[in-house]
């Protein structure tokens, strides 16, 4: 065993949130290195070449929550960064040759609802005021460190701190607060609108990489999630990465070498050192020792825990809730090579159109998503799954030849615990013909115009990428896992339970997403400790 050069932290995986990370650490004058263990760093938000000449996203596969204060310290629209915004939020393909188009304004959303209900396009400027009031409230608290329930004065401080912003705002906006954290998106859903296409419209967002009905009570709060980023400036607005989703983990590793942060790559760790003093550096795989003053764990909770940390050295009833931490998306992933755009029976022609430089959704209405759901708890796989479709080569021509197209299909519910005797390795091409025959109803051209695909089940998920379960948040976004309690109570602060150990993951607040918060609010706490002493020194 060979002991390497001193490091001032370590980061274990070099997703988007260690190399946010890492950025603000090596700002803060410290040595860092990052290491990944796959060829590029990137972690989930990666682009490749699947099938010559066509390149997508791999896993993650659209911007909003990429936060802007993140975007502009780590200088990425100077590394190259491009997001332009699509020009229909979501286009339904609906039955009976029906359509729903949401957005580019509130006037256009509300006459596309008025062909279904004159009441649902009244109520929508006060449900998008309503969502705003909420909204507010999360994205003020993005970038905070949660308090430590049961900890110190600086925990009780930070208490105050939130109760005071709460005391702020009136009590319609709590009452709304309330109901997007507790409640379930179609409750709340029901309480504005009449009409399932507007509903199934918004709900969407509510089952994007959670494995549950719109019915489950929480599943607001996955809603309001999805729509406290934004694009350019404009809030709730989605976009596509020009160069894909690795365009902006490439902009990220350019500013960290630019600071002197040193990225190895194809290096995987096997273990975190840990004695008396707590955290000492990393074991890699081939047995050679990093020594660091800190590791920062970029990495699901449940496998740095379980799988990395020596169980010896932790807490029995810390293990045994970080074992059942809860991680599971429903999420199956899928890339396709197209020889031409879909021509959907609502909306003809194979010409570049704004629905198909938009979020395509498969899935008519709530019910629709809720039997999704219960498919696969009972069989393993929706009988007729949920499928969003985003063709970002309409708007980007570098992922494509001249006339083809890429599209990236985000497919739920798919159960990562199949029913005794099936495998997800024998069922996951038999699973991807579903999609694309799903995808087919609407737009009788697709199947024939699929050159080539590349398939994500949820075990792929978590064996290429480490996501646990195939859970693309890094842990279900329920109240029982979210500020003060993610990943664990009396762990929220991003400082693990042994000395000199920090998570920096979207295992903690404010959870999944490219978002980078995460990355940048571990950093100022592991800065916090390095300047007060509280990290040993070399």
């Amino acid at each position: 065993m060979s002991l390497e050069k001193k490091y001032d932290a370590i980061i274990v995986g070099g997703g988007h949130n260690g190399l946010v990370c890492a950025c603000y650490l090596a700002a803060g004058g410290l040595k860092v290195r990052v290491i990944e263990r796959h060829s590029e760093v990137g972690g989930a938000a990666i682009t490749e070449e699947f099938f010559p000449g066509f390149r997508n996203s791999v896993a993650a596969y659209t911007v909003s929550l990429l936060n802007a204060q993140v975007i502009a310290d780590l200088k990425l629209a100077e590394h190259g960064l491009r997001i332009v915004e699509r020009p229909l939020a979501n286009f339904l393909p609906l039955p009976n040759g029906q359509s729903l188009r949401v957005g580019p304004t509130l006037a256009a959303t509300q006459a596309e609802v008025a062909r279904f209900s004159k009441r649902d396009a009244e109520q929508l400027p006060r449900y998008f005021e309503t969502l705003e009031r909420a909204a507010k409230v999360v994205r003020d608290m993005l970038l905070e460190t949660p308090p430590n329930i049961g900890g110190g004065l600086v925990e009780v401080m930070s208490a105050l701190k939130m109760t005071r912003r709460m005391r702020r705002i009136d009590m319609v906006a709590r009452r709304d607060v309330l109901d997007f954290f507790t409640k379930s998106a179609g409750d709340v859903l029901d309480s504005w609108f009449e009409s399932e296409p507007i509903k199934a419209a918004f709900g969407f967002d509510a089952i994007v990489g959670h494995f549950a009905s719109p019915y489950t009570p929480g599943s607001a709060y996955v809603l309001l999630h999805h729509v406290i980023g934004e694009v350019n400036g404009k809030r709730g607005a989605w976009g596509h990465a020009i160069g894909g989703m690795g365009a902006i983990t490439q902009a990220m590793k350019k500013e960290a070498e630019r600071r002197g942060v040193e990225i190895t790559t194809r290096c995987e760790v096997a273990q975190v050192c840990v004695d008396m003093r707590g955290v000492q550096g990393v074991q890699l795989n081939d047995g050679r020792v990093i020594d660091a003053r800190c590791v920062v764990s970029n990495l699901n909770p449940k496998l740095l825990y379980t799988k990395l940390v020596p169980k010896h050295v932790l807490d029995e009833e810390f293990l045994r809730r970080m074992h059942n931490y809860k991680c599971a998306s429903g999420t199956f992933r899928m890339n396709v090579a197209l020889s031409e755009l879909p021509s959907f029976t609502c909306a003809p022609g194979t010409q570049p159109q704004d629905h198909h430089k938009s979020g395509i959704i498969v899935a008519p209405s709530l019910h629709y998503m809720e039997q999704a759901y219960f498919d696969a708890r009972t069989l393993g796989c929706s009988r007729k799954p949920v499928v969003e479709v985003l063709i970002p080569s309409t708007v980007d021509d570098s992922l494509a030849p001249r006339g083809q197209h890429v599209a990236s299909l985000f497919c739920q519910h798919f159960n990562p615990q199949l029913p005794k005797g099936f495998e997800w390795d024998n069922i996951k091409e038999s699973a991807a013909d579903l999609v694309i025959d799903t995808v087919t109803e609407h737009a009788p051209n697709f199947k024939k115009s699929v050159l080539a695909r590349s398939v994500l089940s949820p075990l792929d998920l978590e064996r290429r990428f480490g996501l646990v379960g195939g859970d693309i948040f890094h842990g279900a976004l329920t109240l029982d896992q979210l500020w003060s309690a993610r990943p664990l109570l009396g762990y929220a602060a991003y400082r693990g339970p042994l000395a000199n150990l920090y998570m920096c993951g979207a295992g903690t607040h404010p959870g999944g997403g490219v978002t980078g918060a995460p990355g940048h609010n571990a950093a100022r706490e592991i800065l916090h400790d390095f300047k007060r002493g509280r990290v040993a020194k070399a």
